[in-house]
């Protein structure tokens, strides 16, 4: 693990594979941390890529800033993470929250970015309910902790027979939940219920896109995946079996496999 202060912030990420490999950097979504990415960071890693896995901020072992993180905040801490790594620039890829901070970056940041990875994630501004509730939800984190919320949502964030099915993983994923700093959760929910309208963002990519999503996601459904499908104008789609919201820890090998098919047909692009 490293560390880098951006943006006043000191935040902690890995970086395995080669430095000179084409660099991919993944975006957990909230509220987990950078070891979500673990199955994908050993894969691409084998397979010559260089994987930056960061922990937001708020999140994991980075700095937590209380209040509200907007998205446009995440954004900006990695790319400057990107600027000390000295990686002009590089693969976008993010599930859920991170996907929408993948689209954000997109937005002001166009020219960093190599492709765009999109797990699990849904691009329209907030609803005025869906606000209410975010910061709701806010509240009660900061009353009452994450433990109650981890158990609540778990057979939402996996697919409902995976909790059982896939103990290791549903553990994982419930120490993630967790472990968040209840300031870091309460802040990246009143930043997010605060994001743009990512549609006409997507309808102006021009770099490739792949789209993924887990065929029993009850949060972002594979309805929500072919949206942004029919958005973006290099895209792919594909549908993962078996899980839910979280494919990339739910269904590893078969996720991987969709990610470096996709990362082999991209033209050879700076490090």
């Amino acid at each position: 693990m490293s560390h880098a202060t951006v943006n006043g912030a000191t935040l902690h990420y890995d970086d395995h594979g080669p430095v000179t490999g084409p660099a991919v950097l993944l975006i957990h979504g909230h509220p987990f941390n950078r070891t979500l990415w673990a199955p994908q960071s050993k894969a691409l890693a084998a397979a010559g890529y260089r994987v930056i896995t960061p922990d937001l901020r708020g999140c994991g072992d980075s700095d937590v800033t209380p209040g509200t993180v907007y998205l446009s905040d995440f954004a900006d801490d990695l790319i400057g993470l990107l600027d000390l790594l000295a990686i002009d620039q590089a693969v976008i890829g993010g599930v859920s929250m991170g996907g929408q901070i993948a689209m954000e970056m997109h937005r002001h940041y166009a020219r960093r970015i190599r492709a765009l990875v999109l797990s699990d994630t849904s691009a329209p501004a907030e609803t005025p309910d869906g606000k209410t509730f975010r910061n709701h939800l806010a509240d009660h984190l900061l009353a009452n902790g994450m433990a109650d919320y981890a158990d609540d949502v778990i057979d939402k964030m996996l697919a409902a027979y995976n909790v059982t099915a896939l103990p290791t993983v549903a553990a994982h994923v419930l120490g993630m939940m967790r472990a968040t700093d209840l300031r870091g959760a309460a802040a990246a929910l009143r930043g997010r219920a605060e994001r743009p309208d990512y549609r006409d963002t997507l309808a102006a990519v021009r770099c490739p896109v792949l789209i993924v999503v887990g065929a029993d996601d009850v949060y972002t459904p594979v309805t929500d995946a072919e949206a942004i499908s029919h958005l973006a104008p290099h895209s792919v789609l594909s549908v993962i079996d078996g899980a839910g919201h979280l494919p990339g820890a739910e269904q590893p090998e078969c996720f991987n496999r969709v990610l470096l098919d996709f990362l082999r047909t991209l033209a050879p692009g700076p490090a």
